[in-house]
């Protein structure tokens, strides 16, 4: 069988679908050996139970985090690897950074309000990471919404499309959220003795128009141990960007080494499942064995 990893997951302590035992239970079908469960700005999917639970099961867990930062142009995201899970000072940065998601939930509630949306507040704050695409996603299956949706994008958008065009910066339900900035993320991740890695480059090309230059400028400035270059984009129209090949020559000629992560939200039937387990895409092992080991402190 065709060894796999898949160190970019997301489970129903952000934004995923699935639970964290759902996840192992998945990865456990798909045949992968090695993933990473990483949630935006929470470890909380790590416990003993779990670790025990993909013990059981033959799946290598490995703990990670996807830190949310800003830059002028766009939201950056950071991959955290193989920290420690028990330090008090990466978790109290990373409440902070969740805390500052329900102040954002409610400011941008009021703005979707006055635009004619219906949210459920109450439901969303419960969520502890809550994000823009619990936000989305709520807007969309709400039905007292379909009239309004209908009427802007003449059909109903996906949480991708409504993202971009209603609450991203220059859009009419924008809110500034506090946040940090790539090298604080950095910065917190190394507090805990992990790896930094900035998560698929390819994405802030595609959907915040920033140049190969702008990621440069990025890497410089926060200095990560590698990239996420080994990466399938979907856009928001659902065209798939494969730009594998150009990431992992940017990643040698900067010295950086590089992740392979799916990004694992839900079953879309467009986007890779876990362990790239629906597409073409696959590892030779010794890229892969390379991979753990730059990964492993």
């Amino acid at each position: 069988m065709q060894k796999r990893i898949d160190l970019h997951i997301h489970t129903t302590k952000s934004d995923g679908k699935l639970t964290p035992k759902e996840v192992i239970d998945e990865a456990y079908k798909n045949g992968v050996s090695v993933i990473a469960i990483a949630d935006h700005d929470t470890t909380e999917a790590y416990t003993k139970e779990l670790f025990s639970y993909a013990q059981s099961k033959k799946v290598k867990l490995i703990s990670a985090v996807e830190i949310s930062t800003k830059i002028n142009k766009a939201g950056i995201h950071v991959l955290g690897y193989d920290f420690d899970l028990n330090n008090i000072e990466m978790q109290e940065k990373l409440y902070k950074i969740r805390n500052a998601r329900h102040e954002y939930l409610h400011n941008v509630a009021k703005k979707l309000n006055q635009l004619g949306y219906y949210l459920n507040v109450e439901e969303l704050d419960k969520i502890d990471a809550v994000t823009k695409a619990h936000i989305a996603l709520d807007i969309i299956n709400n039905k007292k919404n379909k009239e309004k949706l209908l009427h802007n994008f003449k059909h109903i958008p996906n949480k991708g499309e409504f993202i971009e065009t209603i609450m991203n910066e220059n859009c009419p339900a924008y809110v500034k959220k506090q946040t940090v900035t790539p090298k604080e993320a950095a910065e917190i991740i190394r507090i805990a003795k992990g790896k930094v890695v900035l998560a698929h480059p390819v994405a802030y090309v595609h959907e915040d128009n920033l140049t190969d230059n702008d990621i440069l400028n990025i890497i410089r400035e926060m200095k990560p141990d590698g990239i996420e270059a080994f990466y399938l984009y979907v856009d928001r129209n659902n065209n798939k960007i494969d730009e594998m090949k150009k990431w992992n020559k940017f990643a040698k000629e900067n010295n950086l080494f590089v992740t392979a992560g799916s990004d694992f939200h839900n079953f879309d039937n467009i986007r890779p499942e876990i362990g790239f387990k629906n597409t073409n895409f696959v590892l030779e092992d010794e890229v892969i064995n390379e991979i753990l080991e730059n990964l492993s402190n």
